[in-house]
């Protein structure tokens, strides 16, 4: 396939426009640096917690709306086996961000956290707090390489040019302004890909329903014209299924990073809330364009189109339809334009997961563990190492994937098993310790791990009740993922009171305790303004260990 000369010089075009204003926010950033007197190193994480509220409802919608969102749902809508009915994500993900702003905006900003990592390393110590940050830095990673994946895809079929080569330079441009200016940079250049997002993706619509090889849309969402009804259908048999989906990702969110490093940046609570309900909303219509053209894609008689037969579903291209469509079903230019919004999702989420990654690994790995010490401008270099490095993991994990939506769901279950009940227990069960969070999380990997995997195509090693075998893979219909969730939820709350009983009452030996139980009565994860003036930054600044701060309680 020819490259696409024209497609090719509009991307970058767009690309030098989103490095010029990450460059541009990095200079902003330099000067926040300046007014700052606490940590600067934590300008590059939150900011000067001073960020507009406007662009702060851009960013937190830029971050959402991600390559896995846009791609995913298009490809849900004309996959012949699930239809509409399975796109979880416009309702999912906009309670999500009611969800998380009405429940943890508050009590995170409140207590000036840097990451949401902190609430758990001030309560159960420095040592626990290194497990905990495995799986959380990890979806990151899985999400920014589900985002390059879907950006591989859509070059490789409108422009020409091999996946790698656009993943290695999307990725590339999006390392490099994230290293500039940290989260000013992925901020400001969130509001220039947000509006591309919007023009670009609704310019494409009216082209692809307009395309003679399309039949009327309402027509083909009920009845079989060159597939199955697009509309699609939940059998009886798979509604446990459908919900366990629905609130893996309506739930998971909440534990992302880059979720929290934007409420953090705000200048208060009412702003973070306020910044997560305008999102919400924004999420939830900025996934019509993708029904639309998955719709448009399943009422295509492809024989009449420049791809021909067969389909891109028999094909097994059902995870690119969308650039498919945009190729095959659009104008040259109009595809250019699609080429841009899609350019844009992946790199407003890329860029988030990077800097999200690299703060929690910075603050609560390296300077709280590895280098109490550390100077300033050694943990900035810290984080733009990080950066680098898990920039560079993103993308050898988007070179080996075939489906950008089996990635996304990876990247939300890692965290709805794990740290989704951890995060709930030391937020807003006073009574949770070590103890607890330790065989919660032990409880919630064994359990996902012998629940097996569809996508890795690993069978289960628990048949829950349901359990087939669909095209030699074995599918769990049982909700067994909400049931791990909360095992796990359960697990932290009754072994936490358990051994908080067994050490306070004398029962078990004081030697024995290492999360010191028996020394902690009541532990209250308090304002952190009153145990430190020093800086409006950071919740923890002191050089000694971040766990002796629970003494105070």
């Amino acid at each position: 396939m020819a490259v696409n000369i024209p497609g090719l010089i509009a991307v970058i075009v767009f690309y030098i426009l989103i490095l010029a204003t990450g460059i541009w926010a990095s200079r902003k950033a330099k000067k926040e640096e300046k007014k700052c007197t606490g940590n600067k190193s934590e300008v590059a994480m939150v900011g000067g917690r001073n960020m507009n509220l406007w662009v702060g409802i851009f960013t937190v919608t830029a971050t959402w709306v991600g390559g896995g969102y846009i791609m995913g749902t298009a490809e849900l809508v004309y996959d012949p086996s699930k239809g509409l009915l399975w796109v979880h994500g416009l309702v999912a993900f906009a309670f999500n961000l009611f969800f998380g702003g009405f429940f943890f905006a508050k009590p995170m900003r409140d207590n000036n956290y840097v990451t949401m990592i902190d609430p758990f390393q001030l309560r159960y110590g420095n040592a626990w707090t290194v497990m905990l940050c495995i799986p959380a830095i990890l979806s990151e990673v899985f999400w920014s390489a589900c985002t390059l994946a879907a950006l591989g895809g859509t070059m490789n079929v409108i422009l020409g040019i091999a996946p790698y080569q656009s993943i290695l330079i999307s990725a590339s441009v999006a390392i490099l302004y994230t290293l500039l200016g940290g989260l000013y940079s992925v901020a400001y250049t969130d509001v220039i890909q947000l509006f591309l997002i919007v023009v670009s993706l609704w310019l494409c619509v009216p082209f692809l329903m307009l395309n003679p090889a399309s039949t009327d849309i309402v027509n083909t969402a009920v009845n079989n014209v060159y597939q199955a009804p697009w509309l699609g259908k939940i059998d009886l048999t798979d509604l446990w299924r459908w919900l366990d989906d629905f609130f893996l990702l309506a739930l998971s969110g909440v534990c992302y990073q880059c979720f929290y490093q934007r409420l953090l940046a705000a200048s208060s609570s009412a702003q973070a809330q306020k910044m997560c309900y305008a999102a919400g909303v924004l999420c939830f219509f900025l996934g019509f364009p993708s029904v639309l053209i998955g719709a448009v894609a399943a009422s295509t008689d492809w024989n009449q189109t420049s791809y021909g037969l067969p389909s891109p579903y028999e094909k097994g291209e059902a995870g690119i339809i969308m650039p498919i469509a945009l190729q095959h079903l659009c104008p040259v230019y109009i595809s250019i334009a699609g080429i841009g919004a899609i350019a844009a999702v992946v790199m407003s989420s890329m860029d988030s997961t990077l800097l999200s990654s690299s703060s929690m690994f910075t603050h609560n790995i390296y300077k709280k563990i590895i280098r109490k010490k550390a100077s300033d401008r050694e943990l900035v270099w810290v984080i733009r190492i990080s950066v680098l490095f898990f920039g560079v993991l993103g993308i050898c994990l988007a070179m080996t994937t075939s489906s950008v939506y089996g990635l996304m769901f990876m990247s939300e279950e890692l965290i709805y098993c794990t740290i989704f009940p951890q995060l709930v227990s030391v937020l807003f069960i006073p009574v949770s310790n070590g103890y607890g969070s330790l065989v919660g999380y032990v409880v919630g990997v064994t359990l996902r791990l012998l629940g097996g995997d569809s996508f890795f195509k690993i069978p289960p090693v628990i048949p829950y009740p349901g359990c087939t075998l669909v095209d030699g893979v074995y599918v769990q219909l049982f909700p067994f993922k909400t049931l791990t969730m909360l095992l796990s939820l359960f697990s932290i709350v009754s072994v936490s009171y358990l051994t908080s009983l067994l050490f306070k009452r004398g029962l078990l030996p004081e030697k024995w305790d290492i999360f010191d139980v028996s020394k902690n009565t009541d532990i209250i994860l308090k304002d952190v303004k009153e145990s430190d003036k020093e800086t409006e930054l950071s919740p923890i600044n002191k050089e000694d260990d971040v766990g002796e701060i629970e003494n105070q309680a």
